[in-house]
């Protein structure tokens, strides 16, 4: 994927919602989504941006790890809003409210979707560093009591959880292209992309301009995913603890360093297009084959209408 001389390079980045996109630019976030009658609806929301208000967190590596925080927060946000928009207009069930339901709407009334969304979070965030963290290890000793030799480098043991995480990443997210509704975000992300690189190349926003763009850009968050367990790999070969509770309670604290240096691997490609950088960000890029497809021209039209409102007039989104 290797950009044309006279493509420019914007900060602008996106998320694939449901039945929408939120944009980023600059000085601006906006959420575009596909109403149930037809209708794109927009609203502005606004980032934490930490990063603008204090300069100590722009720093190399600090810098990673924060915007990691105001990307999860926003991105929640979005999504719920999302959810809500493109679910307006439908028609309701006229099923009566269990018990359950009435007693959830007595006690927190209109908060309680935003309620079982942390919670569903909560829950997820616990599920993964039991999966991701303590299940690679566990694995490992097994096999390194049937195959005694895999003691004998810690090379083995970090390659081996290493290759264990990137496969159940890889089976999580196809099992998630699956799914209708998880399908129809992954063409959103793709709609995401062309309308970014349609914008890059310096041509009109328009659906038949942008359909014309690749789907796989190489800032993608799922691309900033894969650094990040290659980059794992790399960091747990310098620590020696075999512990199977222990290790990963090590590796899990590590890792803000891990997110801080995927994070200047993925700005840096998104900045250059070169040898080193084609490889860097070829896992990120193959990965993309499975977390975007080719959208609708209905999906488009939202990444358009969500790109031209955070576009800045001066320039400011072109990284030199």
């Amino acid at each position: 994927m290797k950009r044309e001389k006279t493509q420019i390079v914007t900060s602008i980045g996106g998320q694939a919602l449901m039945e929408g996109i939120m944009m980023r630019g600059p000085h601006k976030t906006t959420v575009a989504v596909r109403k149930s009658d037809g209708t794109i609806e927009m609203e502005e929301i606004h980032p934490l941006d930490w990063t603008k208000k204090y300069k100590i967190l722009n720093l190399p590596i600090i810098r990673g790890v924060v915007n990691m925080i105001d990307s999860l927060v926003t991105g929640e946000k979005a999504l719920m809003l999302s959810a809500d928009k493109a679910m307006e207009g439908e028609e309701e069930s006229f099923e009566p409210p269990s018990k359950l339901d009435e007693w959830l709407d007595k006690h927190f009334g209109d908060n309680i979707i935003s309620i079982i969304m942390t919670i569903s979070t909560i829950l997820a965030v616990v599920f993964s560093v039991a999966v991701f963290f303590f299940v690679p290890t566990w694995l490992f000793n097994l096999a390194a009591g049937a195959f005694p030799f895999l003691n004998d480098a810690i090379i083995w043991r970090s390659a081996f959880e290493g290759i264990i995480r990137i496969i159940l990443f890889l089976v999580y997210m196809a099992l998630c292209s699956l799914q209708k509704d998880m399908k129809r975000v992954f063409q959103y992300h793709g709609a995401e992309h062309k309308t970014i690189f349609c914008y890059e190349h310096g041509l009109e926003l328009n659906v038949e301009n942008v359909r014309k763009q690749i789907r796989f850009h190489p800032r993608c968050g799922t691309s900033f995913l894969i650094l990040m367990l290659i980059v794992g790999i790399i960091i747990g070969m310098l620590i020696p603890i075999t512990d199977a509770i222990l290790r990963p309670v090590v590796k899990i604290l590590l890792l803000p360093i891990t997110v801080g240096i995927g994070y200047e691997l993925i700005k840096f490609c998104g900045k250059h297009d070169n040898v080193v950088t084609r490889i860097i960000a070829a896992p990120g890029i193959w990965m993309q084959h499975i977390t975007t497809k080719e959208p609708e021209d209905s999906m488009i039209e939202v990444a358009i209408q969500a790109m031209k409102d955070v576009i800045p007039e001066n320039g400011e989104d072109i990284i030199k």
